[in-house]
């Protein structure tokens, strides 16, 4: 496994076209228009993690990352993509889709557990132990060590290897069809969180 970091932007070139990519961000907070984007993780499921840093002030522009998240021939893996969908596209303008969303997956599917975090997947699904203690860091500083490096490479490291298991069990319950809705409607329930109602069901009756 290779972590490789850069600053504002992916080289050009990195993944073979319509290869899926792991997607995951790292903000200053859960606030996305107060709480500045700071890092974008990607993955092709190769092996290898790609981290691209913005500093304060950015302009985001980053034109080669860019791409490959708007790209609508690739397919973009998530953990909890409700929130990394609305900070990509508040502070990079695109839209990060088509989507699949493990956390989303694992609700439809794993009914007999609350427990639905990153962690608790990986260990379930694949059997390998990863640390959360760098999840409440400064990703805003100057310098990212090697312990938030790690972290942040390991919120895509496992996303493709998750993904072909949580298929298995949606396949397994029916419920594979209603997954795919879900998942075209996590960029518009984005759009609702950016617009003012990050907390309110639209759909409720009251």
């Amino acid at each position: 496994m290779t972590v490789h970091f850069h600053e504002e932007d992916l080289p050009a070139g990195l993944f073979a076209p319509g290869a899926a990519l792991a997607v995951d961000t790292e903000t200053m907070g859960l606030i996305t228009p107060r709480d500045r984007l700071c890092i974008v993780q990607v993955s092709d499921g190769s092996g290898t993690e790609h981290l691209v840093r913005f500093g304060p002030g950015s302009d985001y522009a980053a034109p080669n990352l860019r791409a490959v998240l708007a790209d609508p021939a690739r397919l973009k893996l998530y953990h909890f993509a409700r929130f990394d969908l609305a900070a990509i596209k508040h502070y990079l303008g695109v839209v990060a889709a088509p989507v699949y969303c493990t956390k989303t997956a694992s609700r439809l599917v794993r009914t007999y557990t609350d427990r639905h975090g990153l962690k608790d997947l990986v260990k379930e699904l694949l059997g390998a132990d990863i640390s959360k203690a760098q999840q409440s860091s400064d990703w805003g500083g100057p310098d990212i060590n090697d312990a938030q490096r790690e972290y942040a490479a390991s919120d895509v490291r496992y996303l493709h290897a998750m993904k072909t298991e949580l298929d298995k069990r949606l396949a397994r319950e029916g419920r594979t069809a209603l997954a795919q809705a879900c998942f075209d409607f996590l960029p518009f329930r984005a759009d609702l969180d950016l617009a003012g109602w990050p907390e309110t069901d639209i759909f409720a009756h009251v």
